[in-house]
């Protein structure tokens, strides 16, 4: 529990939210809008705010200990904000870090994590050989390994291991469509192609922005699939469970407000405008409370 008790000890804890109150998101850069529209779409009289840990992101090459103090730092940052729940849309955080979060708020304050979407995948696959294209780090966590031993091995389901650092970077800098960014897809992908993968699990939430990319360099040799619309359902049971779905918006609110830790809000600004879909309002500005 190092990673959170000794930042942050739950002293003055926050009141149990409305069901008015916004679902706290987290990633550590903006490839967990992917999840937020998810989830915004399955939910419609929701509202939001997201963190956006763009001063370290990557988290991929980061230490353990590293991924588990920067999560703790976000989601203490939404849980002071009056967020209802947490969704932990980022792979390589949920795989060092939902334990300790669940186990430090309790129930008071549900913490929903991301875990690469494998089993159907699996159940799916014709040819008997997946792909995981995920980072290093999510590859070190248990979560993924749990799954390969309860559904891929029983399956006898080959599951193949891609990782590229190049991938998150493109989407962060608005180039998930530039000759560049395919150049890399197709350098980390034609591997897995020839070894006769049919799916390939997009194991990082950044990762469903670049569908167009692998779907223009591959058209149907890979079925793509990603976990969002299994956290957004997963979030509606949770809000459900614990009385917190809302049953009204406020036509006028916002219903999306993005903060970012690094200071670059005006740059990615013109980014969010290609991947927000263009119904849902949003809104961009730099944290300027930090807890750490």
């Amino acid at each position: 529990m190092s990673a959170i008790l000794p930042l942050y000890p739950l002293e003055n804890p926050m009141p149990k939210a409305s069901a008015d109150a916004p679902i706290g998101i987290f990633d550590s850069g903006i490839g967990g809008l992917s999840i937020a529209q998810e989830i915004a779409n399955y939910l419609p009289n929701e509202h939001f705010v997201y963190y956006a840990d763009t001063a370290h992101v990557p988290y991929g090459p980061r230490s353990d200990q590293n991924i588990r103090e920067l999560t703790a730092n976000a989601i203490e940052w939404l849980y002071r904000r009056g967020c209802k729940v947490a969704v932990v849309a980022c792979n390589t955080a949920s795989a060092f870090s939902l334990d300790y979060l669940r186990e430090h708020y309790g129930e008071n304050f549900p913490i929903i994590g991301l875990v690469p979407a494998l089993k159907p995948a699996v159940l799916q696959s014709k040819s008997k050989v997946v792909a995981v294209l995920a980072t290093p780090a999510t590859f070190r966590g248990q979560l993924i390994k749990d799954v390969i031993q309860r559904f891929a091995e029983p399956s006898q389901v080959e599951v193949l291991n891609v990782t590229c650092l190049d991938l998150v970077p493109y989407v962060e800098d608005g180039l998930h469509n530039s000759p560049e960014c395919k150049e890399s897809l197709k350098r980390v992908l034609d591997p897995i192609v020839d070894k006769n993968a049919d799916h390939l699990v997009l194991g990082c939430t950044h990762y469903p922005f670049l569908k167009s990319a692998i779907q223009s360099l591959y058209e149907n040799q890979l079925t793509l699939v990603d976990s969002g619309s299994a956290v957004a359902r997963q979030t509606a049971r949770i809000l459900l469970k614990n009385e917190l779905i809302s049953k009204t918006i406020a036509k006028d609110k916002t219903r999306l407000r993005c903060f970012v830790s690094g200071q670059n809000a005006k740059e990615l600004e013109i980014v969010l405008k290609h991947l927000i879909q263009p119904e849902i309002t949003w809104s961009i500005e730099n944290i300027v409370d930090k807890l750490i």
